[in-house]
């Protein structure tokens, strides 16, 4: 990734729709609280179905809005693990109403964050429906109060690395030795999460992107900062029994310190926005196997600071070379790709079948076992259509392009299309 762009979750999008010209510049930026207020709420990123009565890290919708020549951008990063199609739509439509802005220029990224609350299910968590009704109100508002805050204000953009927080959790399984796959009982060549001094595999099997990018706002006058939105190619980290918002948001918390943003100066303006967007990190996350031993357990919501801590150095080490701009030309694009749908084949489905209906499953009615999960995934997909329509989409700021596309892409996406 080059100090020019910044990945969402993937590019390689042209942009040729709703060019502005370069003109004066407007930002605004709010952050809208989305935490459940229901209780205990189901949540997202385990094989099996949890919820919790507490919020460690609460969950918000970080918008920012920027305008130039008569066009407006929307990016707004959602701390979820998975945001139905549904529901950016719905929340589009809303914001749109309220703000005159096209819904093709509303950009929605999840962090992926594992212990944010359910909005849709995902292997063996449903969410609740009331929560799932709220949430789209709840986003357009943080664009709509955005869009409120609008105010003459500098752009612009930059990079640093941090190296010491990515590694990739997919390990190549040696010659003669085999892992089964959970799904098909065929023989992987790689193996997700091996554990430490695993004496089958011999070592990654693929690289990292240690670039942090950053796009940051602050006001034309006096030099507030507005908003600054960061991007890391790192998977959640986890390690809170709690509903949280993982480092994602103690990054934000971290920056909003670090500029000084909550020291009562800016008392009677707009609140700072901080964010972070989760990159190109199918197979990246914060375990390192090629350690000779692990290191020491840490304690609850621990590590999810020291990544922010580590990643928000680097950004700060980016923000004191940046050079801002007061105009810029804006543009945006959209399209929706149909994908075909893999799904399991007869065979499959039958062994399939046979799992869900003979393994065991405990009081909530879930199973424990991977492959009887991977079974009922199986069967599950077997109802989808044939094809999936794929929102691709596309900022472009001066020369700076922010790109994303729906579900986890490997770091090798990105990194090949730079």
């Amino acid at each position: 990734m080059t100090p020019s762009r910044i990945v969402f979750l993937l590019l390689a999008v042209i942009v040729t729709a709703a060019v502005a010209t370069a003109a004066t510049l407007r930002a605004g930026a709010h952050a809208t609280d989305i935490t459940p207020i229901t209780f205990p709420a189901p949540i997202n990123g385990g094989m099996k179905g949890a919820s919790s009565s507490t919020v460690r890290d609460p969950m918000h919708a970080r918008s920012l809005v920027i305008e130039s020549g008569g066009v407006a951008l929307v990016l707004c990063i959602v701390d979820a693990c998975m945001i139905p199609r549904e529901i950016c739509v719905e929340a589009k439509r809303i914001a749109a109403r309220a703000t005159g802005i096209a819904e093709s220029r509303m950009l929605i990224s999840a962090t992926h964050a594992h212990s944010c609350a359910t909005m849709t299910a995902v292997f063996q968590s449903d969410p609740d429906p009331a929560y799932v009704a709220r949430v789209p109100t709840l986003i357009a508002d943080s664009i709509i109060r955005a869009h409120a805050n609008l105010e003459r204000a500098e752009i612009a953009w930059g990079a640093d690395r941090d190296p010491t927080q990515v590694f990739n959790r997919r390990w190549l399984v040696k010659e003669g030795e085999s892992y089964e796959n959970p799904f098909d009982s065929k023989a992987d060549r790689a193996w997700m999460n091996p554990g430490y001094q695993n004496p089958k595999v011999t070592g990654s099997a693929g690289p990292v992107d240690d670039e942090v990018a950053l796009l940051a706002v602050r006001a034309a006058e006096g030099g507030r900062p507005i908003a600054l939105l960061a991007n890391y190619s790192l998977h959640y980290v986890g390690g809170v029994p709690a509903i949280s918002a993982d480092y994602f948001a103690a990054f934000a918390r971290e920056m909003a310190v670090r500029l000084g943003t909550g020291d009562g100066r800016y008392a009677g303006k707009p609140a700072f926005m901080g964010a972070m967007s989760n990159g190109t990190s199918g197979d990246i996350n914060n375990v390192n196997y090629g350690r000779s031993t692990p290191l020491p357990r840490p304690a609850p919501g621990e590590q999810v600071e020291v990544v922010a801590r580590s990643v928000a150095d680097a950004a700060l080490r980016a923000w004191a070379r940046l050079e801002w701009r007061s105009a810029v030309r804006l543009a945006s694009a959209e399209r929706d790709v149909l994908l075909a749908v893999r799904k399991a084949d007869a065979g499959e489905l039958a062994r399939a079948r046979r799992l869900v209906e003979t393994s065991p499953r405990d009081r909530e009615g879930q199973f424990s076992d991977r492959k009887a999960i991977y079974a009922r995934e199986a069967l599950l997909l077997d109802d989808y259509p044939e094809r999936v329509p794929v929102a691709l989409q596309a900022h472009r700021i001066g020369d700076l392009t922010i790109a994303a596309i729906p579900c986890e892409v490997f770091v090798e996406i990105g990194l090949r299309s730079l």
